[in-house]
């Protein structure tokens, strides 16, 4: 009788389950509504302030839809990467990073959007915004020596795959704020 009860039971929460999996059908438009994540991956030597000159390498991925510049906002990005300081940087954020210092980077926070400029205090400020083919992020950068503690905090950076920048020479995807854009060679997948 236990054994019949145990099989009735069994065969009845199996036909539940089954009847509930087959009503939840999910198109992919909901899945993206739902915040789908965009990788990407980059390689880029970005310049054109005054002093500085660095090499940036990279990638992750993010959920556009949970981008904010609210401070400490709660965002949905896994990015990092490794930097080098070509030429010394004496302006921006990266101020004080020497020829040949440089480790990594990593993301402290997706922004929504930045103002940004490719060529110093000469230039005109341009907005960049994440999408599904361009990344905005606050990221911390590291040099030897400095360990776990952020040398440079909190600095601005974006790559796109598109030019930010149509009106200047090149191809201007790839951008850290206080060093200047660059035409970095960028992929985004979905």
């Amino acid at each position: 009788m236990r054994t019949s009860i145990r099989l009735t039971a069994s065969i009845v929460g199996a036909l539940a389950i089954f009847t509930l999996v087959g009503t939840m059908t999910i198109s992919p438009h909901e899945t993206r509504a739902a915040g789908a994540r965009t990788g990407f991956g980059f390689n880029a030597t970005l310049s054109g302030f005054p002093t500085g000159n660095v090499r940036l390498t990279g990638g992750g991925s993010y959920d556009a839809s949970t981008a904010s510049n609210t401070a400490d906002a709660d965002t949905t990005v896994v990015a990092s990467g490794g930097f080098r300081c070509i030429e010394a940087v004496n302006q921006g954020p990266l101020a004080g990073c020497a020829a040949g210092e440089g480790v990594r980077w990593d993301t402290v926070q997706l922004l929504s959007s930045f103002t940004f400029k490719c060529n110093g205090a000469a230039d005109t400020a341009h907005t960049v915004t994440t999408s599904d083919d361009t990344v905005v992020l606050l990221a911390d950068f590291y040099r030897a020596g400095d360990g776990i503690d952020e040398s440079f905090s909190s600095v601005p950076m974006f790559v796109s795959a598109t030019d930010q920048r149509p009106d200047l020479p090149g191809n201007q995807n790839v951008w850290i704020a206080g060093v200047g854009c660059g035409d970095g060679q960028v992929h985004f997948s979905r």
